[in-house]
C-alpha cells in the first residue's frame, strides 16, 4: 500500500463520505432542538476525517497510527450518537443504519490499514534517507503547491 497524498486513502475517502451524511441528516428540521448533539455528531465525523490526514502529514508510522486509532473511534462516537439521534426522534431507524453501515466500514477500513501499517518495516517520510542532490542556487521554500493540489 502506497500513498502520495491523504486523499487517496479509502479509509479517508469513507470518512468524508460519511461526513457528507452527517451533514446532511444534522439539517433536518429536529436537530435543531439539541444544537449540542449536533455540534457533537459532525465534529466527531469531522476527527474521522481529519486525523487520517493529520497523521499522515506527520510523515512518521508511529504517529499516523496513533492517529488512525483516533479515527476508529470517531467512528464508534458517531455511531452512538447515531443511537442518540434516533432517541430523540431526528432521524428514522433506516437512516441510523446508514450512518451506522457507513461509520462501521469506515472503523474496518482504518482497523486494516493499522495492521498494515504494524506490519510494515517502514518509518514513514520523516526517516526516508534524502537523495542526494547537488545544492540548489534557490534555498528557499517552495512558493506554489505541488502540481496535483
Amino acid at each position: 500500500m502506497k500513498f502520495s497524498k491523504f486523499e487517496e486513502i479509502e479509509a479517508w475517502q469513507l470518512a468524508r463520505e460519511m461526513c457528507r451524511l452527517v451533514k446532511k441528516l444534522t439539517e433536518k428540521e429536529g436537530f435543531g432542538q439539541d444544537w449540542e448533539l449536533k455540534k457533537q455528531i459532525k465534529s466527531a465525523a469531522g476527527s474521522a476525517m481529519d486525523c487520517i490526514a493529520e497523521g499522515y502529514e506527520r510523515g512518521n508510522k508511529n504517529e499516523f497510527v496513533y492517529f488512525l486509532g483516533i479515527s476508529k473511534g470517531s467512528c464508534g462516537e458517531v455511531r452512538s450518537q447515531g443511537y442518540r439521534a434516533l432517541d430523540s426522534g431526528f432521524i428514522s431507524e433506516n437512516e441510523r443504519l446508514s450512518l451506522d453501515k457507513l461509520a462501521w466500514r469506515t472503523g474496518a477500513a482504518l482497523q486494516k490499514l493499522i495492521e498494515y501499517l504494524n506490519t510494515t518495516p517502514k518509518g514513514g517520510q520523516r526517516f526516508a534517507k534524502p537523495e542526494r542532490t547537488k545544492p540548489t542556487s534557490n534555498p528557499n521554500f517552495p512558493t506554489e503547491p505541488p502540481p496535483y493540489l
